[in-house]
């Protein structure tokens, strides 16, 4: 029995409709239970990123817009170029639809995860903070819950490995531009380790500055570069969107030609996509400067418009119109090049490759930050840095393996770790709303007296 069939299991079992339905359920949920009341406040949440309600005194160790940044390198990139052609390589065009359904509930399901992260965090004496689903289980749960909190931290740290971006950083490298490259996959893969040690050492901060400069200039020129794609096919865009509609219900393009088949598949590439409800997110939205927590759940709402519901639509009509997905046997973000190369040509594979090496390396950037929190939590600050050097470590090693055994390593991880996210959050969401009507009344009033 080998490791590649025990990861594929573990994935299979991890990812049942079971999940599917705990995920999307729960998000439905928090939906109701707001009476979508936050969304009211998506301005506000966008005015929040300029800065202009923040103040210098206000605790925590990065701004509203580094934080959202920082966690959009661990979502947009990969996920959205890559992750977008994997759920049709699997799922059929369908596949998106449900991605976009996961985007929809998981706006509500940040507002509550991220909010209860600055709720119960930890504020060190230096006031730096310890944020996270863990920090929230331990202060605000009774203690015989306090096992969900490990639960949630063991498996942050296997899930916050850099397997799916390793790999498919060093995979597009060697397609586009290094085919026959003696151990190219080792070299590349070490690389990648010595620039991500010279950041990720610096912790949060540093990570949270380089995001703050990628995330925003990479994500425009890779969604101007679909946009023209677009415009050049402009004729098959509403039937590419017409596609992913009708192909949702009857799981014709997927394999196993089952309904069921399909919402797992974009579910699972959605919540990889946004992480809404894995628990990611709030390990970084619970650190930034925020005077009031709900402050921060509303910024971070604001994250699947940016990464599904804008960057994978467009990912995945770039490559419906391109017709790649009918005849290619390419897999992940190669897939999507070809798309690009398809409708530009070489300009296109080039700019493909930009992205996905920035997008790629600012998501280990992050994800070390994910993962080093997590071991922090189980082993103290010296078990950090040491997890801090695996991570690095774990960077070549993934470099080496093959797609579907980094994707199933992850993915089976990212699954256990929504288990003691949502419970927690299903727990406490009474006190969320308690804070975000608070905060929504007083709001109101200041509104008023100007």
């Amino acid at each position: 029995m080998s490791f590649d069939y025990l990861a594929e299991q573990f994935a299979t079992l991890a990812w049942g409709p079971w999940l599917v339905i705990f995920l999307v359920g729960s998000g439905i949920f928090f939906l109701i239970f707001s009476g979508l009341r936050p969304f009211k406040y998506l301005p506000h949440a966008f005015a929040l990123l300029t800065g202009k309600y923040s103040k210098e005194s206000d605790v925590g160790d990065v701004s509203h817009f580094k934080a959202l940044t920082a966690a959009l390198s661990g979502t947009i990139g990969l996920g959205n170029i890559a992750g977008v052609a994997v759920a049709i390589q699997l799922g059929g065009p369908g596949a998106i639809f449900w991605m976009w359904l996961t985007a929809i509930v998981g706006i509500a399901t940040k507002f509550f995860t991220c909010t209860l992260s600055v709720m119960y965090r930890d504020v060190n004496p230096d006031g730096t903070t310890n944020a996270g689903p863990m920090y929230v289980i331990k202060n605000a749960l009774p203690n015989y819950m306090l096992p969900l909190a490990y639960f949630f931290a063991i498996f942050g740290i296997i899930g916050c490995l850099p397997g799916f971006q390793s790999n498919q950083l060093v995979q597009i490298s060697k397609d586009l531009y290094f085919p026959g490259v003696e151990n190219f996959e080792l070299i590349a893969g070490i690389f990648l380790a010595i620039v991500t040690a010279i950041v990720v050492i610096g912790g949060l901060k540093r990570i949270a500055n380089v995001a703050s400069y990628l995330v925003p200039l990479m994500s425009c020129i890779y969604f101007g570069a679909v946009l023209i794609c677009i415009a050049l096919n402009i004729n098959e865009f509403f039937p590419s969107l017409s596609l992913i509609i009708s192909d949702a219900f009857t799981g014709s393009a997927v394999a196993s030609g089952s309904i069921m088949g399909v919402i797992i598949v974009g579910v699972r590439r959605g919540a990889f996509s946004n992480e809404a409800g894995i628990g990611t997110e709030s390990l970084v939205h619970g650190s930034a400067k925020a005077s009031h927590p709900v402050k921060q759940g509303l910024v971070a709402m604001t994250g699947p418009i940016f990464d599904t519901l804008i960057m994978c639509t467009a990912t995945a009509v770039l490559i419906l119109i391109s017709g790649v997905w009918q005849n290619s046997d390419a897999q992940g973000v190669t897939l999507t090049a070809e798309a690009f190369n398809n409708i530009l040509g070489p300009v296109g594979s080039f700019v493909v490759f930009l992205c996905v090496l920035c997008f790629g390396i600012s998501t280990i950037f992050t994800y070390s930050y994910y993962g080093s929190s997590c071991a922090k939590f189980l082993f103290g600050e010296k078990g950090s840095q040491i997890y801090t050097y695996i991570f690095i470590l774990m960077i070549v090693i993934f470099a080496v393996i093959s797609l579907d055994t980094a994707l199933n390593i992850i993915d089976g991880a990212f699954a256990m770790m929504a288990i003691p996210t949502l419970v927690s959050t299903l727990w406490l969401a009474p006190k969320v709303m308690n804070s975000a009507k608070e905060y929504f009344n007083s709001l109101n009033e200041s509104a008023k007296r100007t």
